[in-house]
């Protein structure tokens, strides 16, 4: 998925955060998403919630839209051209609908719901996205990762699981990337990562024990989930920093709540990222933006019926590279 908005705004992952709650606050920042154009002003509308000046990372997570329900005879659904991506890995998972994949590595794979498509695009990577015509509703998310210095020029790779889901105290959770609840995901990926999706039975609390070094994001998809004194409502997502050994989740609502929980150990490096690029340096993205309009380093999407995606012009101003401050443990 393409991170193209109407005006392409130079997007940095790392503001510095600091922590000023009092010791022995619940530590639940409640992040709040922004609707933006997927693609362009006319294009299917997704719900950001990373990157954002009060928070740019969880872990390694650097990007989350959330989308859907949408009504494709509405919509028009999702129509991705090939996109280049630099320096992450791209995680799409539904809960309704289908897409199908194309890449330059030659993939040509669909993602249901329950099924994750894991992409790294390393050292350069181009793939588009388009819902099938038998899809009536499309729901979802789409996440980044951002890759360490020691891997962001890795090669491109494609990696397709399906998680078993576990049953847990009332509740339903499939683990797609990292470990929780005695379930590990075999999908590889470049630094301590978790993703898992939570589904909570009506009424129902929910407790995990997580990895203390880990900092966490919920982004709840529906229902009221309460975390600590903090409700979260559909589209938010709620920030907990390391040090907490468990997570607890209340549904507050008489039906099932569907949340997607992130987590990593703080990411340390600075990172520069615009468009579909995640690089360390403004001269890394326009040598990248370069390469793509050039038609270098991405190569071909093939069965795609249609044009790639242009890149956008680049801004007047250089990209300063920021990061996370880590907060420290509670």
């Amino acid at each position: 998925m393409s991170n193209a908005e109407t005006d392409a705004p130079a997007l940095r992952c790392g503001e510095l955060v600091e922590d000023d709650r009092p010791a022995g606050a619940p530590g639940i920042d409640v992040l709040s998403a922004r609707e933006v154009p997927l693609g362009g002003p006319r294009a299917m509308r997704v719900r950001r919630t990373l990157p954002q000046r009060k928070r740019t990372l969880i872990g390694a997570w650097c990007f989350a839209d959330h989308y859907g329900p949408h009504d494709v005879a509405v919509s028009g659904g999702m129509d991705m051209p090939p996109h280049p991506h630099t320096g992450l890995q791209t995680v799409s998972w539904l809960f309704s609908g289908e897409i199908e994949h194309r890449d330059t590595l030659g993939t040509h794979a669909l993602i249901r719901p329950g099924e994750m498509n894991l992409m790294t695009g390393g050292h350069g990577i181009a793939h588009s996205e388009v819902s099938t015509p038998g899809t009536a509703v499309l729901h979802g998310v789409q996440l980044w990762v951002a890759l360490p210095e020691e891997h962001r020029h890795t090669a491109p790779d494609f990696q397709h699981y399906v998680p078993e889901p576990a049953q847990v105290d009332g509740a339903e959770i499939r683990v797609f990337l990292g470990s929780l609840v005695g379930r590990t995901s075999p999908a590889r990926a470049f630094t301590p990562l978790l993703g898992a999706e939570i589904v909570i039975g009506p009424r129902a609390t929910l407790t995990l024990a997580v990895d203390t070094t880990f900092e966490h994001g919920l982004l709840v998809d529906s229902g009221d989930v309460r975390m600590a004194d903090t409700v979260l409502r559909p589209a938010e997502l709620g920030y907990v920093p390391r040090g907490a050994d468990t997570l607890t989740m209340v549904n507050e609502t008489d039906a099932p709540a569907r949340a997607v929980l992130l987590g990593g150990p703080p990411f340390g490096e600075e990172i520069v990222m615009w468009w579909n690029f995640i690089a360390r340096s403004t001269e890394e993205i326009v040598q990248a933006r370069q390469d793509w309009t050039e038609g270098r380093r991405f190569g071909e999407v093939t069965g795609y019926d249609g044009a790639p995606l242009p890149a956008p012009e680049m801004p007047n101003v250089p990209l300063k590279p920021r990061r996370n401050r880590p907060l420290a443990p509670r």
